[in-house]
């Protein structure tokens, strides 16, 4: 065990970045209590840009992106985790400036690790990943604010996405009425089998004319998307009505009257998933794994390797990606 395989982005002279398949030395892990033998990794958004060098994510290369790793402890510092543990980690600063998932090895410490939660195999985990972690935390945001079935249909934005389609299973299964929204009609299918009631076209969750208000639609929403889209979605919450919101691929900017929070009482909540406290961290990927899983998981994902993240990576940035894609690291060919 002197060195592995691992996905390297790299920063060139010219500023441009450039990714290998290479093999590092063991002592070039950074250093940390727990040492991990990945089995899976996965693919988000957030991975393809700190593999592209994209600004905001990852300041100093070589780096082996990865924000999400299962696998099994080989060494570990602390009492809590034994070797042939089987862990998990997400978030944090995983795959953003220390070296994540995409390697046979990760050494990170010890507060980062969640123990695998029966009933949850380390594929399983990392179909759900960040993202659909972060679908849960929207959901469990979404209830901790009082959001019931029985109160009216609940929005999801990007429903074709990592985060999307995880929220929608997670919805459906607790008893939710789902509305999709989505620009992609080919997959109004996949979608239905994920548990949505209905499907619209996300030019339906878009609206430019300046009001403060617009037509109550939603009794709650998951926003993946930002932007205007979001701006839409809070303006059109009904009364006492929440928005999980998580994502800015359409921009970061709001344009908003303070009219949906104080005429209608809505509540706009932020989801960080990275920063997630490890006792809610370890709650949640409990609900996971038992009442909240989705019928459909095995549904969601794709299944790569390490050699296959170059087109992966282009695709997810292109919007390309439907579902979850999962990195199997562990025997690597």
């Amino acid at each position: 065990m002197n060195s592995y395989k691992a996905y390297l982005a790299i920063r060139n002279d010219d500023n441009s970045t450039t990714t290998a398949l290479t093999t590092r030395n063991m002592d070039e892990l950074p250093p940390g209590d727990v040492l991990i033998r990945v089995a899976y990794s996965s693919l988000n958004y957030k991975d393809a840009l700190s593999a592209t060098g994209a600004p905001g994510v990852t300041k100093n290369y070589p780096h082996v992106p990865g924000i999400d790793a299962s696998g099994e402890v080989v060494e570990s510092a602390v009492a809590a985790y034994n070797p042939g543990d089987e862990v998990l980690v997400t978030g944090y600063d995983l795959g953003s400036n220390t070296d994540g998932g995409y390697a046979e090895y990760i050494r990170v410490p010890a507060e980062w690790v969640v123990p695998l939660p029966a009933g949850l195999t380390a594929k399983d985990a990392m179909i759900y990943g960040t993202a659909g972690f972060t679908a849960a935390l929207c959901v469990h945001s979404l209830q901790r604010n009082n959001l019931k079935p029985d109160m009216g249909p609940v929005v999801v934005t990007g429903a074709t996405g990592g985060v999307g389609s995880v929220a929608i299973g997670i919805l459906a299964k607790l008893g939710y009425t789902v509305i999709a929204s989505t620009g992609k009609s080919s997959k109004h299918d996949f979608i239905k089998k994920l548990g949505a009631s209905s499907i619209v076209d996300r030019d339906a969750v878009q609206e430019d004319s300046g009001r403060p208000l617009l037509k109550s639609r939603w009794a709650g929403a998951v926003d993946t998307v930002g932007g205007n889209t979001l701006t839409t979605i809070v303006k059109s919450i009904q009364q006492q009505g929440s928005v999980a919101a998580c994502g800015v691929v359409a921009g970061p900017k709001l344009e908003l009257t303070v009219f949906p929070f104080i005429l209608r009482g809505v509540r706009l909540l932020g989801i960080d998933s990275a920063m997630c406290p490890h006792d809610l961290r370890r709650d949640i990927w409990a609900k996971l794994a038992d009442e909240w899983k989705p019928a459909h998981l095995e549904s969601l994902v794709t299944t790569i390797h390490l050699k296959d993240l170059d087109s992966a990576v282009a695709s997810i940035l292109k919007g390309q990606n439907v579902g979850r894609t999962v990195v199997k690291i562990s025997n690597e060919t």
